[in-house]
């Protein structure tokens, strides 16, 4: 306990410059949890409805059936749903106009799919670069304030006829604090913008399958129906 009183009253005692310091790297490691938790538990939902859908969609169930069961009961949390939502409506909608080419279809329909992933990846991707941003640039302005609170320290000795470890201590031990809140909010930012990026690149990999197997699928039927 006495521990802890000890590190509040040097952050009481850091110059105003530290302070700021200070509060400025404890919003970020708090703003950056708070992504953490947001984004994990997005992408864990992302996860389950992705797997739920693909099993739908591999089952064997007719298209038509399968798209009015989407439009039903819509599962915002997968993408990979919505870009087939958004390629089988355009599908449709094309096949219905007359004198339509075959290509010009799937052309329509794959424009229709991309542009849903689009949206799909800037919203797994949202907030990544906050987290890329605490994660280089903390340790730095936490080194900052260890010198600013340093320069201190050693401005306050030169008025003094004798220095000694005593009296350099505690100036010393106000700066590095600095230093290790730094720290405290760059590491977990890293490891969660690395470990987010990776299930980021996993998805937008899933749904570039299914988009391009979706879209072999589409050209046999519209070509079937074309030959027939």
């Amino acid at each position: 306990m006495g521990q802890e009183l000890s590190v509040w009253e040097l952050i009481g005692n850091a110059s105003f410059l530290v302070q700021l310091v200070m509060l400025a790297l404890l919003l970020a490691s708090m703003t950056s949890w708070a992504l953490i938790f947001q984004r994990t538990s997005l992408y864990n939902r992302t996860k389950k409805a992705t797997s739920r859908f693909e099993a739908k969609f591999w089952s064997g169930m007719d298209l038509n059936q399968l798209y009015r069961d989407c439009t039903t009961t819509p599962n915002p949390d997968s993408g990979m749903e919505t870009m087939f939502k958004a390629g089988f409506k355009e599908f449709t909608r094309l096949r219905q106009q007359a004198g339509v080419d075959p290509d010009a279809v799937m052309e329509g329909t794959q424009r229709a799919m991309r542009v849903a992933m689009t949206k799909e990846m800037e919203k797994l991707e949202s907030n990544l670069s906050f987290l890329a941003t605490v994660g280089s640039t903390s340790p730095y302005v936490g080194l900052f304030g260890t010198v600013w609170g340093i320069m201190n320290s050693f401005r306050g000795l030169a008025q003094l006829q004798q220095a000694t470890i005593a009296t350099v201590a505690p100036g010393i031990s106000e700066a590095l604090i600095a230093t290790a809140m730094g720290l405290f909010a760059a590491i977990p930012a890293v490891i969660a913008y690395n470990r987010f990026s990776t299930r980021v690149d996993s998805l937008s990999t899933s749904y570039q399958t299914f988009a391009e197997e979706f879209s072999s699928i589409l050209h046999r039927r519209v070509h079937a129906s074309s030959a027939a």
